[in-house]
């Protein structure tokens, strides 16, 4: 009993420092495929070329991509853990991405609700079969396009919005325990929510998300499981086939920006999970004072100050 405790014991030990070495090959060959892409844009974004269509598709989902961005963000940990200005500079950029980014998109909000007035006046009161908008080239679709079309704009919303949300603080969030611990308590659990939660999901989003997308904007469909090998030889019949196909006869027909929106969700997400982990870090390390330091929150106004953060 004994040797198999010990074989057991000598296996997982061997798994987990193969796993080790495997990291830090991928790290340090990240480096080089930063390099090689950087010198050689053209392999992978003249999209005049098959198979630079190809390559971009497979290396957008690979270990590759996911080692060189976290080599990158290493460099720039290390950096700001030196110089905490720099990483202070690195939260107010990413958290003024989420902020600008959100504040445009949640206009479409009222966009949805003008358009809903639209179609209901059209319907029930002009009895119009379509909508027609723009000057000289007009715009002109069935009014159950127009209908479907909202659906769009509650996407951009959701997927756009959601850092912007979370910079906020408007997010839901049920309490056990965070409100009763200290202040540096509260900075670890934060980072170690950003590590082992908000990234993990982000990258699994972001994976399953680029070859959805993919596969409904060129044919022969593309697959997470194909090698780089299999995927340049299906460019030689490679063509774009945008998915245009809508749930009804003549409804929306630009389902594919769903897929392009997820893609985009899940990178924003991984963003702010980095921008999240830093400022809990700098909070941490600097203590009490700093605490919510350069956040760009909304405001109501001068007066209205009783009235922010009820939901």
């Amino acid at each position: 009993m004994q040797e198999v405790n010990s074989a057991s014991l000598g296996s997982a030990l061997n798994a987990v420092w193969s796993g080790l070495l495997w990291t830090l090959q991928n790290l340090a060959e990240a480096f080089l495929n930063i390099g090689y892409a950087v010198a050689n844009p053209s392999m992978w974004l003249d999209w005049s070329d098959k198979q630079a269509v190809m390559r971009f598709v497979y290396y957008g989902g690979s270990v590759e991509l996911f080692f060189a961005f976290a080599a990158i963000v290493l460099v720039i940990t290390i950096i700001g853990f030196i110089h905490r200005p720099f990483m202070w500079g690195c939260v107010r950029g990413l958290e003024t991405f989420a902020n600008t980014t959100g504040r445009f998109f949640a206009w479409a909000g009222l966009l949805m609700v003008l358009q809903q007035i639209i179609i209901v006046f059209m319907q029930r009161i002009f009895t119009r079969p379509d909508i027609v908008f723009g000057f000289g080239v007009p715009l002109q679709f069935d009014i159950s396009w127009y209908a479907e079309e909202l659906k769009l704009y509650n996407a951009l919303v959701v997927a756009l919005c959601v850092t912007y949300t979370f910079v906020q603080g408007g997010h839901v969030r049920v309490d056990l325990i965070y409100s009763a611990v200290s202040f540096r308590t509260k900075k670890v659990i934060d980072m170690c929510g950003s590590v082992l939660f908000m990234i993990p999901v982000a990258t699994l989003v972001w994976m399953y998300g680029w070859y959805f997308m993919w596969r409904h904007l060129i044919v022969p469909k593309p697959s997470a499981s194909d090698t780089l090998e299999r995927l340049l030889l299906k460019s030689r019949a490679m063509r774009w086939n945008v998915e245009t196909i809508g749930f009804s006869p003549n409804g929306f027909t630009a389902y594919f920006l769903f897929k392009i929106l997820l893609v985009a969700f899940a990178g924003m997400v991984f963003l702010q999970a980095i921008a999240f982990f830093y400022r809990s870090y700098l909070e941490f390390v600097e203590g009490e004072g700093s605490e919510n330091k350069y956040l760009d929150k909304d405001t109501l106004g001068e007066g209205e100050e009783a009235y922010e953060g009820v939901h």
